[in-house]
């Protein structure tokens, strides 16, 4: 058992990206958060299914090629192999719950010259 306080985690690129508060044995469990026009890199995992919960904001996310606004309340379940790209094309920044289990690292393969 542990108790983690988001306070004392920071997001990977300063304001934005993943802030995880867990990371393994089991899964990975992050709090992320993006500016208005941030992305990441379209991936896919060969493991690990992915999801994302969103708390604040709208975002677009592209999953095998199709594009989902989200909205708060929603909920996105990404499947191994599914690849998948995120952009906050609003005006606000977006905060957002990922999970991905089962944890295996390294899982993330970066897929280039992705387009939807």
């Amino acid at each position: 058992m542990f108790i983690v306080n988001e306070a004392d985690r920071e997001y990977r690129f300063g304001d934005s990206g993943p802030k995880y508060l867990m990371k393994g044995p089991r899964m990975n469990f992050a709090l992320v958060q993006f500016q208005a026009g941030e992305d990441f890199k379209a991936h896919y995992h060969n493991v690990m299914e992915e999801n994302f919960f969103i708390l604040e904001g709208e975002v677009d996310i592209v999953v095998d090629g199709v594009m989902h606004h989200l909205t708060p309340g929603q909920l996105i379940h990404i499947e191994p192999n599914e690849v998948h790209y995120v952009i906050n094309q609003s005006g606000a920044p977006v905060k957002m719950i990922s999970t991905l289990a089962p944890f295996t690292d390294p899982d993330k393969v970066d897929v280039d010259d992705y387009t939807y």
